[in-house]
């Protein structure tokens, strides 16, 4: 009874708190501000706090401001996914927006080494503030609607003060696709007395959430690999500008408090410098100041950690800024009931809005400190870069070769163009599809982050991965030279439009090394040709062509020999992939008649999404088949799986997922599909489930480490330690095996982050891909777990009824990046009944 009656005094108070939101419990009261300018509740109709700013409305009040203050630029760099523009505002004083152009032109010669260490005290600082890269975590890009506010509206000589010495890049909103559906989400469910129950309904998202973007990627674990729209428009911006100091406003549980960077001391990455830590700490003196002036709870140094460099609050680290990460404990909603109180939204606001002008201060009065820091780390860079070069490429497949160049370009890394085709260390680097990266560059720890391999380390628990080598990721051959002619700089990543197919009125054969082989296939299949694919290797009279090889008969088509000839030389132009033409069936090795040159269907894909099954899994395999490689794919919800038909599909992809994705009728119907010819492609913890419904069957490894002199204090260090939270491992390879066509390496980097280990199958034949006995390429693993791991396999297949079932151990699409083993999803795909 007494737990009732708070908890109703709680719910008046909150109702009555939220009927009294005023502009003015945020804002300093040191300062005057200016009439003309218009405040968020003018043009949203709402004080921030009193509902959740929907990204349409918050481009309406940036774009208000930007119109009626001198001190505000406002661009659009770029749409989302969902075609929501991707804002940045400039915010500075009149006469430097005057002068921007040229100011943004000096503060970027302190990288090039233009600017004297003498020179830097007149010179501003460039702060770039953004919010709530998770859409759910919304107190960020509402406590921007207030920073806006008072960046345009403030008078006095504090506020003339910082403008005067600071360039303030405000991005309001790094994901509005996640905000909107969050905002949505919140709104709709938000009562007009609010409730703080935190079992209501607003509070408890539907699958996917509003965490994620369009296609449910985390866009914090971007900033590095740059596969997503969104953080490439910041990251142009990153390098635009070269801030000094960009934060990332979070969110974190709602019974936590309040965290700002350092991070554990001991998980910071080697390749940071220690200036940046220390520099770090102090800023954060200044957010402990604010908070404390406002009550606020808050921590620092206990969680998170500098590690990844793909994470807003790291990957200025490596590149000569500083990275701030905040996070408030979430409201989740317009307020609830939490172990520290009620929380309401608006005090996650002003936490937000605090923080915010505690590092503008901070930025301000460190101002020397800081570019000091940018100053000397490009200057210690020239000094420790070394001579020499690296080369990567790959043979037979120019387009994934060009796709690192893309990635790597984006992050301005000198590149140039190999001049010649040659074999080094044993490796044949083709001038068409290989690049050679300069040590001596003003990249070069950056370049050292990407392509380093690391397996020692100061501790051993990461809030992320602890290994992300590029060379790995896009499988491609690397090599390191003391000397090497290069050809032309590269200026744009892109390939050169290849010259007209030859025609033939036999046959044509695509080459299936390709990156964009299986897009090019899907194409060919709609317009209704017939193909085969080759189970073995075979050679023309100029061309050899390796299992996998894509043969198109020219003859007993529904389309002309001309019509065919003008499909594939589009085709083959747009997506650089190779297809040449065959005059004759009499080939050496096998022929183009042969029972080994096998017919293929179109797939029919359906995808199992929704409550039970793993967002972002399900969403990087979305995305890598609808937007990179153009396959539709039917998105089936797991609560509507019981009476959706499954006769038109061949395949049915699971993402990770529990055993309560399908209940026992859905499973029923699951079993039916495949006993009658439909393929499973199922990924980590849908293995267990699908063995306990005996539709495969395998044997695991476990670890039989017992916590022996383990106190009850270190017991999440002994269960993180023996985590595989994100390593890269080699594989050796069955090149003739369907799973591996088109790969022309019999080892393959394999990327994981779980601690599935399947025991091989004592018949060789079975196991396409087995972990070798020295497995681990970089990345943490214990001892334990690499004894374990050896000779294990990431894949399993068998057939059940007239269908197949095939299980990975790890997401081969792994944050859309991995590109080097995205052939072997596509290859479940398109050759499971060749298995």
């Amino acid at each position: 009874m007494k737990y009732l009656l708070f908890a109703i005094a709680v719910f008046l108070g909150i109702a009555a708190q939220a009927q009294s939101i005023a502009l003015e419990d945020y804002l300093p009261t040191e300062v005057s501000y200016n009439q003309d300018i218009p405040k968020p509740s003018e043009v949203l109709g709402y004080v921030p706090g009193e509902w959740h700013v929907t990204h349409d409305k918050l481009v309406q009040y940036m774009t208000a401001i930007a119109e009626s203050s001198d001190r505000i630029s406002i661009e659009n760099r770029g749409f989302t996914y969902e075609k929501r523009p991707l804002l940045l505002l400039t915010v500075t004083s009149k006469e430097n927006q005057k002068n921007i152009s040229d100011i943004r032109k000096k503060h970027l010669q302190i990288i090039s080494g233009e600017v004297s260490e003498s020179e830097l005290s007149s010179m501003p600082v460039v702060v770039n503030q953004g919010f709530s890269v998770h859409g759910n975590e919304p107190s960020g890009t509402n406590a921007a609607l207030i920073l806006a506010y008072y960046l345009a509206a403030a008078e006095g000589p504090a506020i003339d003060e910082l403008l005067e010495n600071t360039i303030i890049l405000l991005d309001p909103s790094f994901n509005p696709d996640g905000l909107q559906r969050f905002a949505y989400w919140t709104n709709t469910n938000r009562s007009t007395n609010l409730n703080p129950d935190p079992q209501d309904r607003e509070f408890s998202e539907i699958w996917p959430g509003g965490r994620t973007n369009h296609y449910w990627f985390d866009l914090n674990r971007d900033w590095l690999p740059l596969q997503l729209l969104e953080s490439q428009a910041r990251v142009k911006t990153f390098y635009n500008w070269r801030p000094n100091v960009l934060t990332d406003h979070h969110e974190m549980g709602s019974n936590s408090s309040f965290f700002f960077q350092p991070g554990i001391p001991e998980r910071t990455n080697p390749l940071t410098p220690q200036l940046n830590q220390d520099l770090t700490e102090k800023i954060g003196n200044y957010h402990a100041k604010a908070l404390d002036s406002i009550g606020s709870l808050y921590y620092s140094k206990e969680s998170f950690d500098d590690f990844y460099y793909g994470k807003g609050s790291t990957f200025p680290d490596i590149n000569g800024s500083i990275g701030i990460l905040f996070e408030q404990g979430s409201s989740r909603g317009s307020g609830q009931l939490t172990d520290n109180g009620l929380l309401s939204f608006q005090f996650t606001i002003k936490n937000q809005f605090t923080t915010a002008l505690s590092t503008l201060k901070a930025s301000l009065e460190l101002k020397d400190e800081i570019l000091g820091l940018q100053h000397q780390f490009y200057r210690n860079a020239d000094k420790k870069a070394g001579k020499g070069a690296y080369v990567f490429g790959r043979k037979g497949d120019p387009v994934l070769a060009n796709e690192l160049a893309k990635v790597l370009h984006q992050h301005q890394i000198e590149l140039y163009k190999l001049d010649k085709d040659q074999t080094i260390d044993g490796k044949a680097f083709e001038a068409n599809s290989s690049y050679i990266i300069p040590k001596n560059q003003l990249q070069h720890r950056l370049v050292e982050a990407m392509f380093e391999e690391r397996t020692s380390f100061k501790d051993s628990i990461f809030y992320d991965v602890s290994a992300w080598s590029f060379r790995h990721a896009f499988d491609v051959d690397f090599a390191e030279v003391k000397s090497i002619n290069r050809g032309d700089k590269i200026t744009e990543a892109k390939l050169e439009t290849p010259s007209n197919l030859k025609k033939s009125p036999y046959a044509y054969a695509m080459r299936w090394s390709d990156f964009n082989s299986a897009k090019v296939l899907h194409k060919i299949m709609k317009e209704d040709i017939r193909v085969k694919v080759a189970k073995k290797p075979f050679q023309s009279q100029t061309e050899e062509f390796d299992y996998g090889t894509i043969m198109i008969p020219v003859q007993n088509q529904e389309k002309s020999a001309d019509e065919i000839y003008s499909i594939l030389n589009s085709l083959q132009k747009e997506n650089h992939v190779k297809i040449s033409a065959l005059e004759t069936g009499l080939t050496q090795g096998i022929n183009l008649g042969s029972p080994n040159m096998s017919h293929m269907e179109m797939p029919k894909i359906a995808m199992l999404v929704g409550d039970g099954v793993r967002s972002y899994d399900a969403g990087e395999m979305w995305h890598m088949l609808d937007y990179r490689f153009e396959i539709p794919v039917t998105k089936l919800d797991t609560k509507d799986f019981n009476r959706a038909s499954l006769d038109s599909y061949t395949h049915l992809i699971i993402p990770s997922s529990n055993g309560n994705a399908l209940n026992s009728s859905g499973k029923t119907k699951l079993k039916d599909w495949v006993k009658n010819g439909g393929s499973i492609i199922a990924y980590k913890s849908t293995a267990n489930w699908l063995k306990n419904e005996e539709m495969i069957d395998f044997k695991t490894k476990n670890d039989s480490v017992v916590a022996k002199d383990i106190s009850f204090g270190e017991r999440s260090e002994f269960y993180g330690a023996k985590r595989i939270g994100g390593a890269i491992f080699n594989t050796k390879v069955d090149l003739s095996h369907p799973l591996l066509y088109g790969y022309n390496n019999d080892e393959l980097a394999i990327f994981r982050n779980s601690n599935m280990m399947l025991e091989a199958d004592k018949l060789s034949f079975n196991n396409p891909i087995q972990y070798t006995d020295s497995p681990l390429l970089s990345g943490y693993i214990n001892k334990e777990n690499l004894e374990l791991i050896k000779g294990t396999v990431p894949f399993k297949h068998n057939r059940y009824g007239r269908g197949h079932v095939m299980v990975f151990t790890d997401n081969t699409n792994f944050r859309a990046f991995w590109l080097g083993t995205f052939k072997l999803f596509l290859n479940s795909i398109f050759f499971s009944d060749q298995m």
